[in-house]
Formats: C-alpha cells, sequence, structure tokens
C-alpha cells in the first residue's frame, strides 16, 4: 500500500522519523547486516515517529485548479523528453482530491506521522507580489486537521522543489537573492495560517541535491550546467552551484530568525532542514581514498550543515574552491550560526569514493566543485550492495549507522530526523505481478536498516 506514495518513482518512498535526544536502550537486535532481522516498533523509544512521506508536486496533481498557478516542475514535465515516458504531475497521484483516502490508508499502516510540502505555487501563486490562494490555505488546513484527528503529526517541508514559474521568469530563481525575500514570505504565510497545529517544520528538502541536479548535472529545472558535466544552453557548473546553496541557506536561516522571533513561543514548533546524505567507503586501502571519503561528506554534508551549525563553510572547501565561495557577512553569521533546532537526514545509499587529487580520474571528478572526489558503487566489477531500481542507489544498511553516528559527532548531537529512507525494485522484464505484491526485496531493504538504525540509536 506504501507503493501508492511513489507516483513519481524517485525518491519518497518510506519516512522513519529519528531524535536521538535523549538515547535510550533498546531490545536486543543482531549485529549481522547480511542475516534478516524481525525488527519492532518496540525496538525502539517511546516517542519515535513512525510515517510516510511525499512531496507536493509529486502526489497532488489538479495543477491548475482552485487558483494553483504553473510551476517550474509543471513547466519542465510538459517539455517532451525532460522526464521518462513524458510524465508529468498534472494528476499524479490525485492527492488533492483523494487526501482522506490516503489519510485512511496510512492510519491502517499504523503510522503517527506523515511528512508532506507546500505547493508554493498552490498557496502563492504569484510569489510576494500576488494574493495568498484561499483554496490553497483550505486544502492544507483540510488535510492537517484530518491528519490531526487520525493521530497522525503533520511534519511539514515548506519548499520541496516546486515555485512558482514566473519566479524563474522574475528573478532566475535562486541565483538571485531576491529568492531569499520570496521564501520567508512563503514560510510567514504557513507559519500564519498551518502553525497553531504543525509542531515539525523543515525549511527546504535536500538543497544539496536541488543544486547538483538543477546547477550541476542540469537534469532538473532550470537544466543549468556546463562541460563536462553536461549539454545545457545555459549555466556553470563550477561557480552557479555555490551562489544558489548560498541563497537557499541564507533563506532558511531568515526563515528560523523570523520564526523564532514571532510565532516559536507561542507555537511551540520547532525548525530543521532536511540534508540528502550518502554514506562513502574508499574504493581502495589508501591514505588517499580515505581522505576522499572525508572530502565527499565536506562537500555534501558539510556544504549544507557547517554554516548552519558552525556558522561558515568546510575548511575543505575554502581550501579547495578559494574566493569562489561565497562568504557570510558578520551579520549573517550571527542567524545563520545556530539556525537547526533538528536536522533532517534524507538517506537511501552508500558509494566509494576514490581521490582524484593524486588519480586520473573520469572528467567531473577532477573539478574542486566535486572536491576531486570520484564516486561510484563499483569496486573490480562486485557492487557495494544490492542494485535497486535507482543507478545511485544501492542495498548497503551499515550505511545508515554510520551516517546517522557521522551526523551526531560532527554536529554535537542536535536532535535529528530520518526523514527519507526506502526502495525502489529494479526494473526488470517479465516481472510477475506476485513478486510485486510480496514486495519481499523492499522488506529485506526496511528491516536492514531499520536494523541499523536501532543499532546506531542503542
Amino acid at each position: 500500500m506504501i507503493s501508492k506514495f511513489h507516483h513519481f518513482s524517485a525518491f519518497l518512498f518510506f519516512l522513519v522519523l529519528l531524535q536521538l535526544w535523549p538515547v535510550l536502550s533498546l531490545a536486543k537486535s543482531t549485529c549481522n547486516e547480511n542475516e534478516q532481522v524481525d525488527v519492532k516498533r518496540s525496538d525502539f523509544p517511546d516517542g519515535f515517529l513512525f510515517g510516510t512521506a511525499t512531496s507536493s508536486f509529486q502526489v497532488e496533481g489538479a495543477y491548475l485548479e482552485d487558483g494553483k498557478s504553473l510551476s517550474n516542475w509543471d513547466v519542465f514535465s510538459h517539455i517532451p523528453g525532460n522526464i521518462e515516458n513524458n510524465d508529468n504531475g498534472d494528476v499524479a497521484d490525485d492527492h488533492y482530491h483523494r487526501f482522506l483516502e490516503d489519510i485512511g490508508i496510512m492510519h491502517s499502516l499504523g503510522v503517527n506521522s506523515y511528512r508532506f510540502s507546500i505547493s508554493w505555487p498552490r498557496i502563492l501563486p504569484k510569489g510576494r507580489f500576488g494574493k495568498v490562494n484561499p483554496a490553497g490555505i483550505n486544502f492544507y488546513n483540510y488535510l492537517i486537521d484530518n491528519l490531526l484527528l487520525r493521530g497522525i503529526e503533520p511534519f511539514v517541508t515548506i519548499y520541496h522543489h516546486d515555485f512558482p514559474q514566473q519566479l524563474e521568469e522574475k528573478y532566475g530563481s535562486w541565483l538571485s537573492p531576491q529568492m531569499q525575500k520570496e521564501f520567508v514570505h512563503l514560510a510567514k504565510t504557513c507559519f500564519e495560517n498551518f502553525g497553531d497545529r504543525v509542531k515539525y517544520w523543515a525549511t527546504l528538502n535536500e538543497p544539496n541535491l536541488l543544486t547538483d541536479m538543477a546547477y550541476i548535472r542540469g537534469t532538473y529545472p532550470p537544466t543549468h550546467c556546463s562541460a563536462p558535466f553536461g549539454n545545457c544552453s545555459a549555466g556553470n557548473s563550477d561557480t552557479e552551484p555555490l551562489i544558489v546553496l548560498h541563497n537557499m541557506l541564507l533563506s532558511h536561516a531568515k526563515a528560523v530568525k523570523l520564526y523564532r522571533k514571532h510565532f516559536q513561543e507561542k507555537q511551540g514548533g520547532s525548525m530543521g532542514i532536511v540534508l540528502h546524505s550518502m554514506m562513502y567507503e574508499p574504493l581502495r586501502d589508501e591514505d588517499s581514498d580515505r581522505q576522499a571519503v572525508s572530502r565527499a561528506l565536506a562537500f555534501n554534508v558539510g556544504w549544507m550543515l557547517d554554516p548552519l551549525v558552525f556558522g561558515d563553510y568546510p575548511a575543505e572547501m575554502r581550501e579547495y574552491l578559494g574566493s569562489q565561495l561565497p562568504r557570510f557577512s558578520k551579520e549573517e553569521t550571527k542567524y545563520v550560526k545556530g539556525s537547526l533546532d533538528f536536522i533532517g537526514i534524507n538517506h537511501y545509499s552508500t558509494l566509494y569514493a576514490k581521490d582524484c587529487i593524486h588519480s586520473v580520474c573520469v572528467l567531473g571528478s577532477n573539478h574542486a566543485i566535486r572536491g576531486f572526489v570520484y564516486t561510484t558503487g563499483e569496486r573490480d566489477g562486485i557492487m557495494i550492495g544490492e542494485p535497486t531500481g535507482n543507478p545511485r542507489f544501492f542495498v548497503v544498511p551499515e550505511g545508515m549507522e554510520k551516517i546517522v553516528d557521522y551526523v551526531k559527532d560532527r554536529y554535537k548531537n542536535i536532535p535529528m530526523y530520518v526523514t527519507e529512507n526506502g526502495y525502489s525494485p529494479p526494473k526488470q522484464k517479465n516481472q510477475r505481478s506476485q513478486d510485486l505484491v510480496d514486495d519481499v526485496k523492499r522488506i529485506e531493504y526496511h528491516s536492514g536498516y531499520l536494523s541499523a538504525l536501532a543499532r546506531a540509536i542503542r
């Protein structure tokens, strides 16, 4: 039944929420990652949240109903060839019309939280220079109220990659500092309309992944890139990502500053951000590849979280990117540093990392924007884990324990939620329908990853 929530195939399959605060003892579970384990709810602390996750564009549909404007993803997905099978979000899972049925399915699964995102063009069709759309506000109010009636905690992502297309045409979206004002206006609208019932707010979903896909590889809108990363009509893969993420981090920090000053005391919610977080292992048993692992983590995890915890980008990034890496002003540092009540982790897989400073690597990996690191799922013809439906995702349960430990240690045990984790089956010809019904591989995936998560808490 969970399959209902991943029509767009990509990255939202299952949500597990973890808070390492406080650390509690758990029931005994096996330490052998390759052994099937019977994971029970009792293996996790009281108050642990289990849930499902979606994003607005991937599930809502109703792409031009009730006052909603075109989003950047609406425009992108209607261009032939951009999406596999030329799919689009016009109907998707029809969550906009069938959310009560979906809530019933969630309730039948026994989950106690639901992470969803706000469609920016649904509530603010023209951004801060237009009016709030009452129909959009009503939809999310109905959704939140009915979740709470079923005992399901709403976990709201303010921005999950879709915004009014007008903002791309007007500013160039995240390449412009103007997007900071637009985002704060969006966040304020959410706090004013939903904050009396929402206690968990994530400002942005995976800014590091969005930056990679939209401004390095050029496969997400607005499809900016440069050689050797891709063949786009506009963009610079070596510099634009640094500007984009900088604007996103400032947007997050300003929204948190607003919430803490005007809303948090009365509403009692918490504010965080959601990170795309791979784990890495050295490709070769060499110090250079072990250093490559550290750089890979710094250029992915640290790039996003270091400024929000410590006030500046990682030293490794300053070393290799130099003056290309933006700087925060003294005033900005005051509100950027410490702007997290929690960290959201999206973790699916682990990759090998190879040093490209002292070794020859494929084009792209030998660029500073990649930290001079090549990542792969294969070593000597053997995959790091069982393949999935995503060519960069492999089943490596122990990576969950390692990434949680890494984030816990690097960021001084800030409360942490695993906001995405899940499995998609490899595409196979002539696959038996019964295999899809039994869904054994997904069960094994969740069992292994949840067991690793339990070890991390313990």
